[in-house]
C-alpha cells in the first residue's frame, strides 16, 4: 500500500488474486505441486506465473509481466512454458484471465473422449460441452498455441488430450469456477459409467432444463 495515498497498487491487488487462486486450485487437487499456470490481461500486457512456480505457495516474485505485442526472449524464458498458449488465447478472445490445470478426472476422460458432455445440472449450465484437442507431438509450440487459441473463440473451456484444461474468463474467479465445475462434472461422468455398468437400471433419471425429473 502507498503510505501517502493509502491506495493499493495494481500489482499488490493482482498478487492477492494470484495467491488465492493458486492456493485454491492446489488444495482442490487440480494440479501437483509445481504444475499449472494462471494469467491476467491488463491493457497490452499479461501477468503470468513463472516456470515451475508452486501454485499453492505463490510469492510475488513468481508473477511476471509480459507485453502481448513484444517478443522478449528473456521474459519468455522466465515465464511459464505455456505462455504462448495464454498469449494466443488473449489474441483470439476477449478473455481477461486464464487458468491452466491438470484436473485428474477431466484429464482421464480426455484420453477416451472427443467431447466431454456433462450430465449434472451445474455442468450443463456452466459448461454445456467441452471439446478435447489431440495435439500432435511434432507440431511447433506456437502452432499448437494458435490451434488452442482459435478453438477458444467458441468455448471458454477446452481439454488437451492426456494433459489438462485451459479455461478463460472475465476474471480469475470465473476461470476458477469453470475449472472446478469441469472437474466435478468429470467426476460424475466417470462414476456414473461405473454405476450403470455394475448396477443395471431399468430407468435412469434425467434432469431437464427446468430441473424436474423425467
Amino acid at each position: 500500500m502507498n503510505k501517502r495515498t493509502g491506495v493499493i497498487t495494481v500489482e499488490k491487488r493482482l498478487f492477492k488474486q494470484f495467491r488465492d487462486t493458486g492456493r485454491d486450485i492446489f488444495l482442490r487437487g487440480l494440479i501437483s505441486s509445481h504444475a499449472g499456470n494462471i494469467s491476467v490481461r491488463i491493457g497490452k500486457a499479461i501477468y503470468i506465473t513463472t516456470r515451475a512456480s508452486m501454485m499453492g505457495q505463490l510469492k510475488s516474485s513468481d508473477i511476471i509481466k509480459v507485453p502481448l505485442e513484444e517478443n522478449n526472449p528473456a521474459l519468455l524464458n522466465m515465464a511459464s512454458s505455456e505462455t504462448p498458449v495464454h498469449m494466443a488465447i488473449y489474441k483470439y478472445t476477449d478473455a481477461h484471465a486464464i487458468i491452466h490445470t491438470h484436473p485428474p478426472y477431466a484429464t482421464l476422460l480426455s484420453m477416451i473422449k472427443d467431447m466431454l458432455v456433462p450430465v449434472d445440472w451445474e455442468g450443463k449450465c456452466l459448461l454445456n460441452k467441452v471439446p478435447v484437442i489431440a495435439l500432435q507431438k511434432n507440431k511447433e509450440a506456437e502452432e499448437k498455441a494458435h490451434i488452442i487459441g482459435r478453438l477458444m473463440k467458441d468455448y471458454k473451456t477446452v481439454l488437451i488430450r492426456g494433459h489438462g484444461s485451459f479455461v478463460r474468463g472475465d476474471a480469475l474467479e470465473e476461470a476458477y469456477m469453470l475449472t472446478s465445475s469441469l472437474e466435478a462434472s468429470s467426476f460424475f461422468l466417470y462414476h456414473l459409467k461405473h454405476i450403470t455398468t455394475s448396477f443395471p437400471m431399468t430407468r435412469l433419471c434425467h434432469i431437464n432444463k427446468k430441473g424436474t425429473e423425467l
